[in-house]
């Protein structure tokens, strides 16, 4: 994983003194990545352009990466593409701030972290699907259906017992 214990942290306090609509682009591009405190991707990348307004710093942040995840048909472990988009206002003042209540610390370090990390886990599916034709598991043995045809797909077994209900 990425050795920086704050990859997501800019100092952006030269924004802080340039006149209101000045904005910057700050890219990200790591092969390996960890949210703290329980988030790894692979693949990340992204882009942060920061706008100064009269209220505060404006964050507009598109990020892309790929977690680790187990499919709930068939069991396999599969890289889940995910996508994420969010705009954040990082107030001067407290009477300034939005609903997030977010505010640009004295030392204009803003580490964009925690942001980043609940908007992806927006995005994370509950029953994530390694592919739209996963076959899943055969429900009699277990075998997974994407990688091979059990006995139970060439003959198929009735999932009730009829000649019990002949009485």
């Amino acid at each position: 994983m990425i050795q920086s214990k704050h990859p997501l942290r800019l100092n952006v306090g030269f924004i802080v003194s340039q006149p209101i609509g000045t904005s910057r682009d700050f890219h990200f591009e790591y092969p390996q990545i960890h949210l703290h405190p329980d988030l790894d991707f692979t693949d990340f990348v992204g882009v942060i352009r920061i706008s100064k307004t009269p209220q505060g710093l404006l964050v507009q942040a598109k990020f892309q990466a790929a977690a680790v995840a187990e499919c709930v048909r068939c069991l396999d472990v599969f890289a889940q593409p995910l996508a994420t988009e969010f705009s954040e206002l990082y107030a001067f003042s407290p009477r300034t701030a939005s609903e997030s209540g977010l505010i640009l610390p004295e030392d204009a370090n803003i580490d964009l972290e925690p942001l980043a990390r609940e908007y992806f886990m927006l995005e994370l599916p509950i029953s994530p699907i390694c592919r739209p034709d996963c076959k899943g598991l055969c429900i009699y043995c277990g075998e997974n259906l994407n990688h091979t045809t059990c006995e139970h797909q060439i003959n198929p077994q009735p999932l009730v017992d009829d000649s019990a209900s002949d009485t």
